[in-house]
């Protein structure tokens, strides 16, 4: 019997639009779906009759789709296999519905624990397998070169700056005069000298950034291997860029500690070089959350603000810290 899974608005979807797609499924692939589940927007866990199940993940253009389905491939041509696969459809066949192209990836199954980043095993772990993807990923760049965009991460920070300034009006309605003031004040320090540095920061290898190492990109597997997964923000660029975003993401479980992060083989390299650490004082999680909480015009959410405030709040005086330490370190070189 078929069914479909009801999934409430935040998923930005109905019922009818479920059922439609449900359908369309069905009368495109040549099997029958048993059971239709939503996972994120776009996202769904596609279960056949006889149990077998696939991840159904739309992409806004055949171009994105057809990029992924590449990447990967190259991926486990060059040697990494600690990521899904993608099913392929015979070329003149492809799956589209309601301005979306969709692709079949493989079904992981989750292991009892997700992975997060909440003790040094599982962020040495992380940072391992990044480095793997790393060494493979730079046998692509002369592949993906005309392909993926570059990232250019001052160019990033600093459209990112000001639109956080061109926020404050609003986020002065959260946040106190003095913490913002400590805000604008590190990005400005930081960005400055990063532009000193820049050809710096740009000598480092180019490889094929993943461009979202948050902890739910990395998944435990059912027989406790991990995987990369969630490829949508790949370009290139210097491999120092997906390790400043690491660092920033492991930071608030280890407690903003500097001796903890530094002690961290994968980032000795890069401690070597000033620019690491004029990059480690921008507070672009921070930026980020905010600047997003006023695109989305979600300001008014209780649970939207209470969870940027923690972010930016917590350990606002651990990260205050870490930052005149940088400063210190900088300063003794």
């Amino acid at each position: 019997m078929r069914k479909v899974v009801n999934i409430t608005a935040k998923f930005g979807g109905d019922d009818s639009f479920h059922n439609r797609l449900l359908s369309y499924l069905n009368q495109t692939l040549p099997y029958q779906i048993d059971c239709l589940t939503p996972v994120r927007r776009n996202v769904f866990i596609v279960r056949l009759n006889d149990g077998f199940q696939f991840v159904l993940k739309g992409y806004p253009s055949l171009r994105r789709l057809k990029i992924q389905e590449a990447f990967i491939q190259s991926l486990k041509k060059e040697g990494f296999p600690y990521t899904y696969s993608f099913y392929s459809f015979p070329k003149e066949q492809c799956l589209y519905f309601e301005s979306q192209y969709y692709g079949l990836l493989e079904f992981l199954h989750k292991g009892e624990k997700p992975f997060s980043y909440n003790s040094r095993k599982n962020c040495q772990e992380g940072l391992q397998l990044l480095q793997s993807f790393h060494k493979t990923s730079e046998k692509l760049v002369g592949s993906y070169k005309t392909i993926l965009p570059f990232f250019h991460l001052i160019e990033k920070w600093e459209e990112r700056y000001q639109q956080f300034k061109h926020n404050i009006p609003l986020l002065s309605l959260f946040l106190q005069k003095e913490i913002i003031n400590d805000l604008t004040s590190w990005a400005e320090w930081s960005l400055a000298y990063l532009k000193q540095e820049k050809e710096t920061l740009y000598s480092f290898p180019n490889v094929i950034l993943h461009g979202d190492v948050a902890h739910h990109n990395f998944f435990r597997t059912s027989e406790g291997e991990l995987l990369l997964i969630d490829f949508d923000l790949i370009s290139i660029g210097p491999d120092i860029t997906d390790y400043l975003q690491y660092a920033n993401r492991i930071l608030p479980f280890l407690h903003w500690s500097f001796q903890q992060l530094s002690s961290f083989e994968q980032f000795h390299p890069y401690f070597k070089h000033n620019v690491f650490l004029y990059a480690l004082a921008y507070p672009t999680d921070i930026f980020r959350e905010w600047n997003r909480l006023v695109k989305d015009h979600t300001y008014n959410d209780t649970r939207k603000v209470r969870s940027v405030m923690e972010l930016t709040l917590g350990q606002y005086d651990n990260r205050r810290a870490f930052y005149e330490e940088i400063k210190t370190r900088v300063t003794i070189r």
